[in-house]
């Protein structure tokens, strides 16, 4: 396979997301998302983290956290962990993400949407990896909390990538142990040749 040229985006959808009644809602934005999914990322080369939260309150927890592990007390005491936060972003919108890769790279991003649900016209993940190996414009992946992204999302995004699956039927991982797999099953080095 060739080398990856293209520029790697994740986001964390927290707003419109469903709940387990089919409602749209905003979900909260929890302190583990943040640490796991960053240390994820720039593990992976990732090009920036945005959480997408539309409420004022969840976006100063969020630039209170990186903060502290960019500049107080955190930076001193864990550089990795800073250095994990440097690609953390947050968003009030997928709108805003998408500008922002925009302005950043030139180009508007390849939309990637993850689901715990099969779709008939989901992707594989070797399938998608040729695509992103391929690609000449950003990439940006995006992951749902609660229970999942809404239609409206997933029909907006280029591709639905396939569901994680394990080996037996359950099939409820946590939002980071699911990055963290995709990640590896997409951008890993090919340690199965």
């Amino acid at each position: 396979m060739s080398r990856l040229e293209a520029s790697i985006y994740l986001g964390l959808i927290h707003y419109p997301i469903y709940n387990k009644r089919g409602a749209k809602i905003t979900t909260t934005i929890t302190n583990m998302d943040l640490h796991d999914i960053a240390r994820a990322g720039k593990t992976y080369s990732i090009e920036k983290y945005y959480v997408v939260n539309p409420l004022k309150s969840q976006q100063s927890l969020v630039r209170r956290m990186k903060k502290y592990w960019e500049s107080d007390y955190g930076a001193e005491y864990n550089s990795n962990r800073q250095e994990a936060f440097s690609i953390l972003d947050i968003a009030a919108s997928m709108e805003n993400v998408i500008e922002d890769i925009f302005r950043e790279t030139g180009s508007p991003p390849i939309l990637v949407a993850t689901d715990a649900n099969p779709f008939a016209n989901s992707v594989s993940y070797s399938q998608m990896r040729e695509i992103i190996f391929a690609a000449d414009r950003p990439i940006l992946i995006i992951f749902g909390t609660g229970w999942g992204l809404t239609e409206k999302t997933l029909q907006e995004c280029d591709y639905i990538l396939e569901p994680v699956y394990g080996r037996g039927n359950f099939n409820h991982l946590s939002v980071r142990s699911a990055v963290s797999i995709i990640l590896d099953r997409l951008l890993a080095e090919e340690w199965w040749v």
